[in-house]
């Protein structure tokens, strides 16, 4: 068998730039033998826009915490103490058929009340693990929505799905904003 010159996709010439036709159609070159990372004039690619947003963004300041923070801590601190709240006053609703266990809503409370405090204080972990907490109730509730059987609990899902993936893309900008934690040992 031969053996190729070249790795399948990688371009080894640079070729002239492209005319507004789309290429040099008189040496016989187009676009696509242009080197990888060469973007056509006026256009960037998506790595330089990705860098162009990055140095746009400025980090939170220490004292600094945008609104979906804030309505993130009070709505992890709702869930968090309502939760363990009901659970001590003997409201205990089923869950899948079944009642829970006092440790099952001391492990929710306590995560919830935790989340709440590492976003007070703007830590990653915290705004991180509270996007994921938010996204899995997201998917329950898109779930329910599909097992509904009367038009308030219909609505009632629409309201959370639509608040709560709302806060939800809210959130990502913050977090790109949030400084991540040095690696240990640096």
């Amino acid at each position: 068998m031969a053996q190729r010159s070249r790795k399948r996709g990688r371009r080894s010439r640079v070729a002239a730039p492209a005319t507004a036709a789309g290429g040099d159609r008189a040496n016989g070159r187009s676009e696509l033998d242009r080197a990888p990372g060469a973007s056509r004039p006026g256009h960037l690619t998506s790595e330089e826009r990705n860098a162009a947003v990055r140095a746009g963004l400025k980090p939170i300041g220490p004292r600094e915490r945008p609104w979906p923070v804030k309505v993130s801590v009070v709505l992890a601190m709702l869930l968090g103490t309502v939760n363990l709240a009901l659970f001590i006053a003997g409201a205990k609703p089923k869950v899948s058929g079944q009642q829970p266990h006092l440790a099952e809503v001391l492990i929710f409370s306590g995560l919830m009340l935790m989340c709440a405090a590492g976003m007070w204080r703007m830590r990653y972990w915290a705004l991180l693990g509270f996007q994921t907490l938010l996204a899995i109730g997201l998917v329950g509730f898109c779930l329910a929505l599909v097992r509904v059987s009367s038009a308030v609990w219909a609505l009632i899902c629409v309201v959370v799905i639509a608040a709560g993936g709302f806060l939800f893309y809210k959130l990502v900008r913050v977090l790109s904003r949030v400084q991540m934690p040095a690696p240990p040992g640096r």
